[in-house]
């Protein structure tokens, strides 16, 4: 059995620390000492300690009971910097964050995922990623590093190399090395599913914040999912879990799905197959995008009969799906996001969560709610840059680091 040494117990004190102030903003030493269970000596030791390395300050103070006033706590948002990347269907968005997840500033580069290689994709993220850092040099020494969500399953390679590696098989690419795929010198990378990403942005600051058991559905042309655990995402043996878009709704004789099979969710309700059903009622939207989804909509409220047989079964569909995690996960939300699911769900939730309940098995069926996603196009990128953050705060004190070398 490993036995933590005193430097191992500081550095999770620590960890446990600053992780408290990310998700809290604003907060004082006693109530840290509270939300951390730690004493408060230590609590005092470590936010000095914080406040030395230029990641804390103290920004004014709260009148106490008769003693002297209580100090509040926040954390310092120049004291580190985040890149997040969402390689998306319509192109590479590359944001930049301070430690207060505050976003600075964006680039965009358009190659879809849907067309691109993935020499075009690497292109265009490493175009973005060395726009901004051109723009912010004076942030360089503050970087912390690149976190991507990417349109497939990221896992370990084959054979021997643990190397990450990207497995886009709707997309119809070959597993690409992660390595190969993103180029950002003198930065640390971080990659994950897109889905993934949206996930972790919601259970940390978004509508899935507080909750133990969660699913978040990404919907978009693509259809993904993070389901979240004992308030964990839940990544399976090698990084496949969540792959909610290729999960059978049909026995064989389904819609083909951008995957090769058949009878796929994103068959039935990715973008492409919503609007291909109103095409075939005679529609003449020939677009793919938000636009085109939008016409759908409008046209349904609008009390166009055809539309809203499409939506009408679309919403059937999803309800299935989502009675399906229901009934297999118990989850107390379920949040839904994604370019379709933020214009296809809103005017409909309610209506949404009874259809589930019809298909859910009673007890589980009385156990959710529907939530939709806080940060709407923001999100994969915003939880793409929770992924270095979360390295930092894992991080070693900045001082014994430099110790060591």
């Amino acid at each position: 059995m490993t036995v933590a040494t005193t430097r191992d117990l500081r550095q999770q004190n620590r960890t446990k620390v600053l992780r408290t102030l990310v998700l809290s903003g604003e907060t004082t030493r006693a109530t840290l000492a509270a939300d951390c269970e730690l004493s408060a000596a230590t609590v005092t030791n470590v936010v000095n300690e914080l406040i030395d390395d230029g990641v804390v300050e103290e920004i004014g103070s709260v009148p106490s009971d008769g003693g002297r006033p209580i100090a509040r706590l926040a954390l310092r948002a120049a004291g580190a910097h985040m890149l997040g990347a969402d390689v998306g269907e319509r192109g590479v968005a590359v944001e930049l964050f301070d430690l207060s997840m505050n976003r600075l500033d964006r680039e965009f580069r358009e190659a879809p995922a849907s067309t691109a290689d993935p020499a075009q994709i690497s292109t265009a993220l490493a175009d973005a990623v060395a726009a901004l850092r051109e723009r912010h040099p004076d942030l360089e020494s503050t970087l912390v590093g690149l976190g991507v969500g990417l349109p497939g399953v990221v896992g370990p390679g084959h054979g021997s190399a643990a190397v990450p590696t990207l497995y886009a098989q709707s997309l119809g690419w070959a597993p690409t090395s992660v390595a190969d795929l993103v180029s950002a010198p003198g930065l640390e990378v971080f990659a994950d599913n897109g889905a993934n990403a949206l996930a972790v942005a919601e259970l940390w600051f978004g509508a899935a914040r507080g909750a133990s058991d969660a699913v978040v559905g990404l919907l978009g042309r693509g259809i993904g999912l993070g389901v979240v655990c004992d308030g964990r995402l839940v990544r399976g043996a090698l990084g496949s879990a969540g792959e909610w878009g290729h999960t059978k709704l049909g026995l064989g004789n389904g819609p083909v799905c951008r995957c090769g099979a058949r009878g796929c969710l994103e068959a039935y309700v990715g973008a492409h197959a919503i609007l291909e059903r109103w095409r075939a009622t005679g529609a003449s939207e020939t677009g793919e995008g938000w636009r085109a989804l939008s016409a759908l909509v409008a046209a349904a409220d609008a009390g166009d009969a055809a539309a809203a047989a499409v939506v009408d079964e679309t919403l059937d569909v999803l309800a299935t799906a989502l009675a399906n995690l229901v009934n297999l996960l118990n989850p107390e939300r379920i949040v839904l996001g994604g370019w379709v699911g933020l214009r296809l769900v809103p005017a409909r939730r309610e209506e949404l969560a009874d259809r589930v309940r019809r298909l859910s098995l009673d007890r589980p069926g009385s156990q959710f709610t529907i939530e939709l996603c806080r940060f709407e196009g923001d999100s994969v990128a915003l939880g793409a840059a929770l992924m270095p953050l979360q390295a930092f705060i894992d991080r070693p004190r900045v001082r014994e680091r430099a110790a060591v070398r």
